[in-house]
């Protein structure tokens, strides 16, 4: 028997986060470029790569029902993606080294009939100053390279965060209690009982 959702997502994160709520679901990828437009807001750039992934996929599941996410780091306005390399990752760990951001992650569920809802969730997030050895030795790990802003909070960045404000669960890469009341909502016989 299928699964009655899709996550269109091909982060582990995500995956785990999902399964933390009890949920059945099957992961479908979907190869979305997730290049901002010129002058495009980070809510707008994030709420549209969430509906591109849950389209995508929906269109390779006909009758199914998808969520599509998508995070973004941002820092004075500045969308910070998933570093293209080194000295990219580097660039980013210094923008945030000693600094409150913003971490946005937008969830689109597309239910079988094609129909869509989609939420915003916003987290910040406050670096200590971060000194070049310790941008270094993070950059040594390899855990930065698939992260929007070079880092993940739940892996060895964790010792740069000095505080979180608001879903910790969004930072890493799908708000919980917003996705388990978006469930609840279109799907609640998936969404097991507190």
């Amino acid at each position: 028997m299928r699964a009655p959702l899709v996550l269109a997502s091909a982060s582990p994160r995500r995956r785990e986060l999902l399964a933390q709520l009890g949920v059945t679901f099957e992961v479908i990828t979907a190869d979305v470029p997730e290049v901002p437009q010129p002058g495009e807001p980070a809510a707008t750039f994030a709420r549209r790569v969430a509906c591109d992934k849950a389209a995508m996929v929906a269109r390779r599941c006909p009758g199914r029902c998808v969520l599509g996410a998508d995070t973004v780091v941002v820092v004075d306005g500045e969308i910070l993606g998933k570093p293209i390399d080194r000295a990219d990752a580097r660039r980013m760990l210094r923008r945030l080294s000693g600094r409150m951001h913003q971490v946005l992650t937008a969830v689109a569920f597309m239910d079988a009939a094609g129909g869509c809802d989609e939420i915003l969730v916003e987290s910040g997030v406050e670096f200590r100053p971060l000194s070049a050895s310790d941008i270094e030795a993070y950059l040594d790990t390899d855990e930065p390279f698939d992260k929007a802003g070079a880092y993940g909070v739940q892996g060895y960045a964790r010792r740069f965060v000095v505080r979180v404000d608001g879903s910790l669960s969004n930072v890493i890469g799908l708000p919980l209690d917003e996705v388990t009341d978006l469930l609840r909502r279109h799907l609640p016989a998936t969404v097991p009982a507190p």
